[in-house]
């Protein structure tokens, strides 16, 4: 079955491709004519909907999934949330994101650490029905970069009952537990 996501982000489809092998999993980046959207909505499901609508419309008769996930601390009023991967600025690189991050948990709210990551994937079908569906993980902000494994806020975030970061657990352990695995297995369902 192809599938096509809406997605520049490496490590997304990494992740996509290996929780759904059995798919032939197709990302936006293969399109040279293509030019994905500005992300203008204010919630995960607005943009994941506006990144689908965008490639759905010259990507017709397979499924198109749009992906939109974040980070959101308590501390920092609920903040990067849908701004997570241009935290830093527009074109601000992973590390740049979560340097800002670590140093503004440090500065606002170093004993309020709590958050979570946030998946919304709005998927069509080949006939056009959309569908919704989240995934999330709750856990804390660690107090410096731990790990290599993973993308993005990884190095930072320890998911509820572990003592290690999703970069530090690993790709097979996040797999299991994260927020963008949970989602894509509601979305295997569907297929």
């Amino acid at each position: 079955m192809e599938v096509w996501l809406a997605s520049h982000n490496r490590g997304k489809l990494i992740e996509f491709r290996t929780l759904l092998p059995a798919l032939d999993i197709h990302s936006q980046n293969e399109l040279s004519a293509y030019t994905p959207p500005p992300e203008t909505g204010k919630t995960f499901e607005e943009n994941a909907r506006i990144k689908a609508r965008s490639l759905r419309a010259v990507k017709t008769g397979v499924w198109v999934i749009g992906e939109d996930s974040g980070l959101e601390v308590d501390g920092l009023n609920k903040m990067p949330g849908i701004h997570s991967a241009r935290y830093a600025g527009d074109h601000a690189s992973d590390a740049e994101n979560v340097a800002k991050l670590l140093k503004m948990v440090q500065l606002r709210t170093a004993h309020s650490r709590a958050a979570r990551f946030i998946c919304t994937i709005v998927a069509y079908s080949p006939e056009g029905k959309e569908f919704i569906i989240t995934g999330n993980i709750e856990g804390r902000i660690a107090e410096k970069v731990r790990g290599q494994g993973g993308f993005g806020y990884d190095p930072l975030f320890i998911p509820e009952n572990e003592t290690q970061t999703l970069a530090e657990l690993g790709l097979t352990r996040k797999n299991q537990i994260s927020h963008r695995a949970q989602a894509i297995r509601k979305l295997a369902e569907l297929f």
